[in-house]
């Protein structure tokens, strides 16, 4: 992890009328650091993320993604990010290798890095059987990790991924952390929402939100003994016990 600040965001706010989705957040997140955004369901992690992947527009504040200004340069963010969502990452009616040139079109690539870059992908992801199936034919895991691959095909500086592995087993979850370790390794910064509190575990910090305000920030270690406790399932309860949102 190095200290160079690629997220940085200064009482960042988005408000729906009288509602406060997003309260007044601050935080930075550096390069190659896997950064938990974590929060029970209304606490404002969508909305949270939606701006700062240059999809909302903030009500108040301030925040700068990989050098560009969420106010100005939306359309910058985009071109230098990856985004991975549980509900939609791929085109199921395409085939592995279709989604992969669509993609890679998409982020600006040429015809010839995509073929070579996406035969990485596919032999990586050991996919070599798979590649001119349909992606709706593959397990969900297959699916995610392709749908990661993809997602940091252009070498984006940051990469959100929105409760990546949510419904595949356990063996899979940890090889999809893999990647994730490895993205990091090369200097690809990774902002993750997750439900799963053992995944928690293995970012370099976390934050926690509850009802649209950031209640902790710092390293599982550093929370665990802040509260008190062993697991990062009883630091969650200790911060959102106390939650009035039930929805997000």
């Amino acid at each position: 992890m190095e200290n160079e600040v690629v997220i940085k965001t200064e009482n960042l706010t988005k408000a729906f009328g009288d509602f406060i989705a997003a309260n007044a957040i601050t935080f930075d997140v550096y390069k190659g650091e896997i950064f938990g955004f974590l929060g029970a369901n209304g606490a404002g992690k969508t909305t949270a993320m939606r701006m700062l992947c240059g999809l909302s527009t903030p009500t108040s504040g301030k925040a700068n993604i990989a050098g560009f200004d969420i106010w100005t340069q939306t359309e910058e963010i985009k071109k230098h990010i990856g985004y991975m969502s549980q509900k939609f990452s791929l085109y199921e009616d395409l085939t592995v290798r279709e989604n992969i040139r669509f993609f890679g079109g998409i982020y600006g690539l040429k015809g010839k890095e995509i073929r070579q870059k996406g035969d990485a992908i596919i032999k990586k992801l050991g996919l070599e059987n798979e590649a001119k199936k349909l992606v709706k034919s593959l397990p969900l895991g297959w699916k995610q990790k392709l749908a990661f691959s993809i997602a940091i095909f252009h070498e984006p500086k940051i990469v959100f991924l929105d409760e990546p592995t949510g419904g595949v087993d356990p063996v899979t979850r940890r090889q999809f952390w893999d990647l994730i370790y490895e993205a990091s390794e090369r200097g690809i910064t990774v902002f993750v929402t997750t439900h799963y509190m053992d995944e928690a575990e293995y970012c370099n910090r976390i934050s926690m939100m509850v009802d649209g305000v950031i209640k902790a920030l710092d390293s599982p270690k550093k929370l665990k003994e802040n509260y008190g406790v062993e697991t990062m399932d009883e630091v969650f309860y200790e911060l959102a016990r106390g939650a009035q949102r039930k929805a997000d």
